[in-house]
């Protein structure tokens, strides 16, 4: 009988794999300007989803906000982690280079550890119930 062999994919570095190859690192072909790359992870998201008080640094709007490193981000390597009830197992996938995460304008991870800060709720966007 032959080896099985799983494959799994773990998008949790999406984000950190765009600043880090397509804009900053990528040799063949046009790099994205950074400019354009953020636009696509956070306007553009928050326009399609209905979420019209985020996406943007403008007066008025929610503050949720990622701090990067532009030269040190990057995604680590995935790994499997049993932290779900009953020794469940999940993917879980870091990076480096990213020093804050603003929630709110919160501060809600600082150097890759949490804050006590929770000003999040869940939302839903436009036409979602």
């Amino acid at each position: 009988m032959a080896a099985r062999t799983w494959v799994r994919v773990c998008d949790a570095s999406f984000q950190t794999t765009m600043l880090s190859h397509w804009v900053r690192d990528r040799r063949r072909g046009p790099r994205l300007p950074m400019a354009l790359a953020i636009e696509m992870m956070s306007a553009r998201n928050a326009d399609h989803l209905g979420l019209n008080d985020r996406g943007r640094i403008l007066l008025g709007q929610r503050a949720d906000i990622n701090v990067f490193d532009a030269d040190r981000v990057a995604p680590l390597a995935p790994r499997i982690v049993y932290d779900l009830p009953a020794g469940g197992r999940r993917m879980m996938q870091k990076s480096q280079g990213m020093m804050a995460t603003l929630v709110a304008g919160q501060t809600v991870v600082r150097d890759g550890t949490l804050t006590e800060a929770r000003p999040g709720r869940w939302v839903a966007g436009a036409g979602v119930r």
